[in-house]
Parts: C-alpha cells; sequence; structure tokens
C-alpha cells in the first residue's frame, strides 16, 4: 500500500481527535466534560460559554476534518484515501484518546471533511439542518434530519462510491452518537437551542 494512503488516515484521526472545543472552554475555566451537557462539542461550548466560545469551537471542530480532507485530496488525488481519511478524522473526534477515547457528537468535524469530500450531498443536508432547527429549534434533532439527508443525498447526487460509503458511515455513527437527545426529546427533557435551563 502508498505509504500516504496509510499515513493520510493516521494523521486525519490525529487532527480529528484534537478537543477544541474543550480546550477552548479550558482557557475560559471550563470544563465541559462537567458542564452542561457534558458533551465536549460545540453547542455545549456555545451553553456553557457563550457565542463567541461557540463560533471558535465550530471553526476549529470543522477545520480539523477539512485540513486532513484537502491534504488527501491534493496529495494523492484517491477519493478512497480522501474517504478514508475523512472517516478517520471523525472518529478521532468522537473517540479522542486525549479525552480518554470520549470525545463529541462529530457533526462539526464531519461537515468539515464532508464539505471537500462531498459538497453537493453536504449542501443537501445543511438545508435539511436548518429547516429542522429553525422549526423545531433541537440542534440534535437537525443534526439527525441532516445526517439522513446526508446519506440519501449521497446516493443521488456526484461524490463518487468511497464518498457515499463514506457519507453513509459517518450518517450511521452521527445517528447512533445523537441516540440519548432522542429520547430526552421523547421525554421532553432535550433542551432547545437559546433555552437558558
Amino acid at each position: 500500500m502508498d505509504p500516504l494512503g496509510t499515513a493520510l488516515p493516521l494523521a486525519g484521526f490525529l487532527s480529528g481527535s484534537v478537543p477544541w472545543s474543550w480546550i477552548v472552554a479550558r482557557s475560559r475555566g471550563v470544563d465541559l466534560r462537567r458542564a452542561g451537557s457534558g458533551n465536549v462539542g460545540a453547542t455545549n461550548l456555545l451553553r456553557s460559554c457563550g457565542k463567541a466560545a461557540g463560533a471558535a469551537g465550530l471553526l476549529l471542530d470543522a477545520l480539523k476534518g477539512t485540513v486532513p480532507a484537502l491534504a488527501a485530496l491534493l496529495l494523492t488525488h484517491d477519493d478512497l484515501v480522501t474517504a478514508v481519511t475523512v472517516v478517520a478524522a471523525v472518529l478521532g473526534h468522537v473517540f479522542s484518546p486525549w479525552l480518554g477515547f470520549r470525545g463529541g457528537k462529530g457533526v462539526a468535524t464531519a461537515l468539515g471533511g464532508v464539505s471537500v469530500m462531498a459538497p453537493l450531498p453536504l449542501l443537501a443536508a445543511l438545508a435539511v439542518f436548518a429547516a429542522v432547527l429553525a422549526a423545531r429549534r433541537f440542534v440534535s434533532l437537525a443534526s439527525v434530519a441532516a445526517a439522513v439527508a446526508l446519506s440519501a443525498a449521497a446516493l443521488l447526487l456526484p461524490c463518487g462510491l468511497p464518498g457515499r460509503i463514506a457519507c453513509i458511515l459517518i450518517a450511521i455513527l452521527l445517528i447512533a452518537r445523537h441516540a440519548g437527545n432522542m429520547r430526552r426529546i421523547l421525554s421532553g427533557t432535550e433542551r432547545r437551542l437559546g433555552e437558558d435551563s
């Protein structure tokens, strides 16, 4: 196997594993694992540390998917290597070794990586995310709806076979990571965006 075909996914995992939202929160004296929902992603950062911190965490978490995906695409021009690198980056975020293999939900990192690997399916997913978020104000529900839309759009829109498979795998992972949120929505205990408590 081409050494880059091994090195780039590994680099993707390591990039994804950097818990930027947690780091941003710690710089403000907050441990996201003990604040709000306990999740180390950008949504909990937004709720725990404010809009500026949330935006910074979202951008940094997205970039850790975008940068390795771009590196894979530009260095190899290989759709399979790029797809594996994107999946590895999302897995790095979800199972961060720096946090005891417990990370965030993976949405922002998936957003960054898929923007390179499968931009057209991503646009469809973003449209669904925005519509569901505007209607229901549950970030978790919007994320799950976007994941379903991403997998469907990957089957219908151009993105290559490796990209299609990667989008479906990422969608399954994102849906699984939001199982607890779905239970809280059904029980009426999930917080809507903008709610203080």
